[in-house]
C-alpha cells in the first residue's frame, strides 16, 4: 500500500478526513476501508483535463474537496456543459456500465483533492462488494436524470436563472462561498454567448446576489440566488435524495 493510500485509509478510520465523498462514506466500514486501500489521495488543480472523449480510462475519482465539470462535445469549437461531480459523486461511472472508454471530457472547475482509484482495481472492488455495485449504479441513474433535466433546462429557461442555478451547484460543490470563474467559462458551461453571460451576471451583482472582479466570483445572498434560479436547481436535490436514500440533499449545505 502506498503512502497515500495509507494516509486515506487512517484519515477514514480517524474520521478527520475533512470531508468525506459520500458515496464511499454510504459503505459499511469494512468494504469503506477496503476500498480507501485501493486509493491514493490526489491533488487536482482549476482547469486540468482528467480526461477527453475517448479515452480509455486508467482512474476513477471520488473527489471530497474539488469538483468536476463533464462537457458534451457538439463540434470542433463547442462543448456543453451536462454535469457535475463533487463529493456527492465520481468521475469514472461509465466503467460500471461497462465502457472502458470516456464518453465526456472532464476538466477540473474547482481545485481540490480527490481520491483516485484505478480502473482495474474499482471493478475488482464492484465485484466483492455489493454495496458499492448497488451505490454506483443508483448513482449511474442520478446522472441520468440530471442530464436529462439540465437539457429541458436548457432548452426553456432563460440565462439568468440557469445561471444561478450554475452557481448554486458549484457553490454546493466548492463548499465556499467565493469561486474562480471568467465569463468566457460561464459563456461555455452554459452554452450561450459571451455577452448573454456578461448580462445575467450583470443583474445578479446590481442586485446584491453576486460580486464578479477579476476572475472571482462571490455569492453574497444565497437564499435570493436560490430564489433567482430555475426550480432544476431543486429538481437535481430531489433526484439525488431520492435515488441514493439521503437523508438530506447532500448539496444543500451552505459553505462554512
Amino acid at each position: 500500500m502506498t503512502r497515500a493510500r495509507k494516509s486515506a485509509t487512517r484519515a477514514s478510520e480517524r474520521g478527520d478526513q475533512p470531508r468525506p465523498n459520500q458515496i464511499i462514506a454510504a459503505l459499511p466500514k469494512v468494504d469503506r476501508n477496503r476500498l480507501l486501500g485501493q486509493c491514493e489521495l490526489v491533488h487536482l488543480n482549476f482547469a486540468q483535463v482528467l480526461c477527453t472523449v475517448g479515452d480509455s480510462t486508467r482512474y476513477a475519482y471520488f473527489p471530497t474537496d474539488s469538483f468536476v465539470s463533464l462537457l458534451a462535445r457538439l463540434d470542433d469549437h463547442h462543448e456543453l456543459e451536462v454535469g457535475m461531480a463533487g463529493d456527492e459523486g465520481m468521475l469514472g461511472i461509465h466503467l460500471v456500465l461497462g465502457l472502458p472508454r470516456a464518453p465526456l471530457r472532464a476538466i477540473v472547475q474547482g481545485g481540490g483533492s480527490a481520491l483516485r482509484i484505478e480502473a482495474r482495481a474499482l471493478l475488482l472492488e464492484l465485484k466483492r462488494c455489493p454495496a458499492l455495485n448497488r451505490r454506483m449504479l443508483r448513482y449511474a441513474s442520478v446522472l441520468m436524470e440530471q442530464r436529462a433535466i439540465s437539457m429541458a433546462c436548457l432548452r426553456y429557461h432563460e440565462i439568468g436563472p440557469r445561471l444561478s442555478r450554475w452557481l448554486l451547484m458549484s457553490q454546493d460543490r466548492a463548499h465556499a462561498d467565493t469561486l474562480p470563474v471568467t465569463q468566457q467559462c460561464l459563456a461555455a458551461m452554459l452554452g450561450v454567448r459571451r455577452v448573454g453571460v456578461t448580462t445575467a451576471a450583470g443583474h445578479l451583482q446590481q442586485q446584491g446576489l453576486i460580486t464578479y472582479h477579476r476572475g472571482r466570483l462571490t455569492v453574497l445572498d444565497r437564499p435570493a440566488l436560490e430564489m433567482a434560479a430555475c426550480g432544476c436547481y431543486a429538481a437535481d436535490l430531489t433526484v439525488y435524495s431520492d435515488t441514493m436514500d439521503a437523508k438530506a440533499p447532500p448539496t444543500s449545505r451552505r459553505p462554512r
